[in-house]
């Protein structure tokens, strides 16, 4: 029994690793509630008007300080080439908790002569103030470990993230580098008696690359899409296999879809039997919503795949939004949803 349970501890430090103890916005499914502004900065203001995106996930109904976040977030188009945008979010898993504010320009190329044919590469740029917090007033210990303060520990620090986008027509390709900045993260070293011994890490680049088509006619779509993610520090790669459908009717549009995520790697773990398996992070996710006039509902659950889980629970992600200044005479003649409204 306690091989297994140090063999779950084990597998779970990795699977998690990527998915909650990274700084900044953790990289959800969210970007597909129309919400690609926040993972790609080049995104702000990729259409006419602006849009609004609040979100709020929760992992684990039944567990005691479980992973949750919540972000707000919007974007606007100020002129022909220019796009702005803002992100708040509060994150929270366990002890520690982290808090933001990004702010983002964004610079539009139009190719096209006619301004209703989308063919446009984008350029963003998003500067960010990020504060971590670690409190470790529940360590305790027989014997004192100088390691921890046993105390609530706070620091704030910079960085940027810097991306580019290209949409043509109904296909779309976005590539961002988030956390460029070399900023460590003082929230594990500061106050410690013996600062030499905690190692502060302070490469948090991590890499992502989108792809996309919208295929369909009259009033159905069907949009494919991947993203694939690399974590420049642990050198972790996970894809993610996307495909939605969509409805319009005369006021509303009715969508789904499903994702599929899977790591390159995998976690060594030892079953019942004795054996010595591998199993790797994989997540299903469905996710529905509608677009009615101006406002946007989306929800997403997602579902850990494996042997070795932490619970049978999921995770539950709820997305509101709100798109503002288009005029329906000035929509890009595609089927690009990301874009028009």
């Amino acid at each position: 029994m306690k091989t297994r349970f140090l063999t779950l501890f084990s597998f779970l430090a990795f699977v998690l690793q990527g998915l909650y103890a990274q700084e900044g916005i953790p990289v959800y499914f969210d970007y597909l509630s129309d919400n690609y502004y926040l993972v790609h900065p080049s995104m702000a203001g990729i259409g006419e008007g602006g849009k609004i995106r609040a979100t709020i996930r929760k992992q684990w109904f039944d567990v005691e300080d479980a992973p949750n976040l919540q972000t707000l977030n919007g974007h606007y188009r100020l002129n022909e080439k220019s796009g702005v945008g803002a992100i708040i979010f509060n994150d929270a898993n366990g002890y520690h908790s982290q808090t933001g504010l990004k702010l983002t320009y964004a610079h539009h190329l139009r190719f096209s002569r006619d301004v209703t044919n989308l063919d446009q590469l984008s350029f963003g740029l998003s500067v960010g103030l990020m504060q971590s917090n670690l409190d470790e007033s529940e360590f305790n210990s027989v014997i004192p470990d100088p390691i921890v303060t046993g105390g609530n520990i706070s620091s704030s620090y910079y960085n940027m993230d810097l991306g580019v986008s290209y949409n043509f027509l109904e296909f779309y390709a976005h590539a961002t580098v988030l956390n460029i900045l070399n900023s460590k993260r003082n929230v594990y070293y500061k106050n410690r008696q013996n600062q030499a011994d905690v190692q502060a890490i302070d490469n948090l680049r991590r890499y992502l690359f989108s792809v996309g088509y919208v295929f369909g006619k009259s009033d159905w779509f069907l949009e494919p899409s991947v993203m694939f993610q690399l974590t420049d520090f642990t050198k972790e790669k996970t894809i993610d296999a996307n495909a939605k459908i969509y409805k319009r009717m005369e006021n509303a549009t009715v969508w789904g879809g499903v994702s599929y995520r899977r790591s390159f790697d995998g976690a060594l773990y030892q079953n019942d039997a004795g054996s010595v398996k591998e199993q790797r992070l994989q997540l299903i996710t469905p996710i529905l919503g509608v677009n009615f006039k101006n406002f946007m509902v989306s929800y997403n659950y997602s579902y850990h795949m494996g042997d070795i889980r932490f619970d049978n629970g999921g995770f539950h992600q709820l997305t509101l939004g709100y798109n503002f200044g288009q005029v329906s005479e000035n929509k890009f003649d595609c089927k690009c949803p990301a874009v028009n409204f």
